[in-house]
Formats: structure tokens, C-alpha cells, sequence
């Protein structure tokens, strides 16, 4: 009796703790990020002041990146895919927002496998309406905000038919109507950036 006891006990705890494992690393990350309480809705045809990013007359492809957050991991080689491929015609750059650890430009840069800009600065997730990681914002050239929201409809990025960022980045190069995406590409699934700490 004492046994049986025991061994139910032991197949709870186990239970119970696959299903914390589950949470933390994919349930959660299904749903819909919370939107915060402040947040300030940023609509797409704003214009973006974008001091920090602006170069030439190209086309901005912003990445936010939270390091610690499994979906900005899970994301990297896309993101790196779409830098090689449309690196020659649009400036890619990428906002690191993290509390967690320290990393380096030169880090972030390896992990990304391109010499691209590297922003360690929450007010450009503001200026676009950017709450969680990974998300991406493109910015036409007069500075207006084409498209913002995530990547694909799958964590690892390997649903080719909603590949949002990168039709949005074809749709804009060629000078087209911004496409229609549905729900699954702008609401913002991930980690929710984390707070500002001073």
C-alpha cells in the first residue's frame, strides 16, 4: 500500500513538473503576448523617426532580439537567411532588448552571421510599437511604417507560405500595396520585452 503510495507521489511530481517544462518552454509561447498596460498602438503609415538607423534611401528592416527569449533563438537562422538575401537592397539592423545577461555587438553579429548594425536602445521597440521578441519592422524609404509583426505562423520558421517579414520585404521592393496578412502575422506572439530596469 505504502508503495503504491509512494509511486503515485513520484508520478505526480513527475507529471507536474513535464507540464512546468512545457509551459516555460513552448505553451506559453503559442499565445498571444500580453499587451502591456502603456502601450501605445503604432499604425502602420506612421511616420518613424529613426535617428539612430538611417543611411541612405534604402528600406529599414528592423529584428528585435531578446538573446534569452527560445522564439528570437529559434528565428536566428531565418532572420540570417532574409539578411543575405535582401541585405543588398534593404538595411537591416537589429535591437537587441534584454535584461538578462550582457552580450556584445560582436556576439550578436556571429549568432546572425552579418556585419549589420546592432542597437541596444527599448525606444526604437517604442517608436515602431514593438512589445515582444521576435518581432520585425519595416520602414519604407520616406520613413513610413510598411509592416510590423512577426515572421511565420510557426516558432521555427518553416511555414514558406506565411513567411510574413519576407513578403512584406518583397511587397515593398516591389512597390506594391502592403499585403493583407491575417491575424497570426501581426499579433505579437513571443517574449514580452522586458521592463526597464535603472
Amino acid at each position: 500500500m505504502k508503495r503504491k503510495l509512494l509511486l503515485g507521489l513520484w508520478l505526480s511530481l513527475l507529471f507536474a513538473a513535464i507540464s512546468v517544462l512545457f509551459w516555460k518552454n513552448e505553451f506559453q509561447y503559442s499565445l498571444p503576448t500580453p499587451i502591456p498596460k502603456d502601450y501605445l498602438a503604432v499604425a502602420t503609415g506612421t511616420k518613424i523617426d529613426l535617428k539612430c538607423c538611417t543611411v541612405d534611401q534604402k528600406p529599414v528592416f528592423i529584428h528585435f532580439f531578446n538573446p534569452e527569449c527560445p522564439c528570437s533563438r529559434f528565428n536566428a537562422p531565418h532572420v540570417s537567411e532574409l539578411i543575405k538575401k535582401y541585405g543588398d537592397r534593404v538595411n537591416f539592423k537589429i535591437v537587441v532588448i534584454n535584461n538578462e545577461k550582457s552580450v556584445s555587438i560582436e556576439e550578436i553579429q556571429k549568432k546572425f552571421d552579418a556585419k549589420i548594425p546592432v542597437y541596444f536602445d527599448r525606444e526604437i521597440a517604442k517608436s515602431v510599437g514593438v512589445f515582444s521578441t521576435p518581432q520585425a519592422a519595416l520602414i519604407d524609404s520616406s520613413q513610413k511604417l510598411y509592416f510590423r509583426g512577426n515572421y511565420n505562423k510557426t516558432r521555427y520558421c518553416t511555414d514558406s507560405e506565411t513567411n510574413y517579414a519576407q513578403q512584406a520585404i518583397e511587397s515593398l521592393l516591389r512597390h506594391t500595396n502592403a499585403p493583407s496578412f491575417d491575424a497570426l502575422a501581426l499579433r505579437a506572439y513571443g517574449c514580452s520585452l522586458p521592463k526597464c530596469t535603472k
